[in-house]
């Protein structure tokens, strides 16, 4: 009998250990199809907050307000649900802040990752994220030498805390992202399907603020099961 109880232990706590490693996914499903999201374990507040946030169907009707071609496609600003044509957005935030939960090399800024928005450096020093805004990185393939120029701006930037690893400047010169927000801004999730929706949305047409012209809505986020 105690020959078998090794084995039963083991196997639960594979079981459990798999079940930690497990990552939630939310579903948006917005005006121009459907994005699905992987929240990541090493960023707990951030992922907790957003699920949150998905329960009370706080991000249901809110536009993508700021979209910006090969660079990011961002959303969750409580103004945008009910905003007239041509309204600027991107000021409207909730009455917190969230710590900021840095992972790299593990976690950075590749195309397709999910990130928190916050206030710029100048007003926020901690570099504290914003409760409610993200944004998706789209990002064009790099160079060499623009990957270094990068690297001396965030040596600058954050004390060398941030730096490019070599398989990091694989990712970068071959599916494109956004280094030069490495270690500055936190990512906690990445899509998982729907990264074409993505690609449709950062080609629109915006006006001078970066807003598309026609509205992209997430009708409705959902937890997945």
């Amino acid at each position: 009998m105690k020959h078998l109880l090794i084995p039963i232990a083991l196997l639960l706590l594979s079981l459990s250990a798999q079940a930690q490693d497990k990552r939630t996914e939310v579903l948006l499903e917005t005006t121009q199809g459907n994005i699905r999201i992987a929240l990541y374990n090493e960023t707990p507040k951030h992922r907790d907050n957003f699920l949150e946030l998905v329960r009370t169907h706080f991000y249901d009707s809110l536009l993508f307000h700021r979209v910006i071609d090969e660079f990011m496609i961002q959303g969750g600003d409580p103004t945008s649900k009910h905003a007239e044509p041509g309204q600027r957005l991107g000021r409207g935030e909730l009455d917190y802040t969230i710590e900021p939960e840095f992972c790299l090399p593990l976690h950075y800024h590749r195309r397709g990752v999910v990130a928190a928005a916050r206030e710029p450096d100048r007003i926020n020093p901690q570099r504290r994220s914003g409760a409610c805004q993200f944004y998706i990185v789209w990002g064009r393939p790099l160079t060499d030498a623009q990957i270094r120029r990068v690297q001396e701006r965030l040596d600058t930037l954050t004390q060398g805390q941030a730096v490019i690893t070599p398989e990091m400047i694989q990712t970068y010169k071959t599916v494109g992202g956004t280094p030069h927000l490495d270690g500055q801004y936190t990512v906690f999730g990445e899509v998982t399907e729907g990264l074409d929706v993505v690609d449709g949305i950062q080609h629109m047409a915006v006006d001078k603020y970066y807003r598309p012209y026609t509205d992209v809505r997430i009708l409705r986020a959902t937890i997945l099961p």
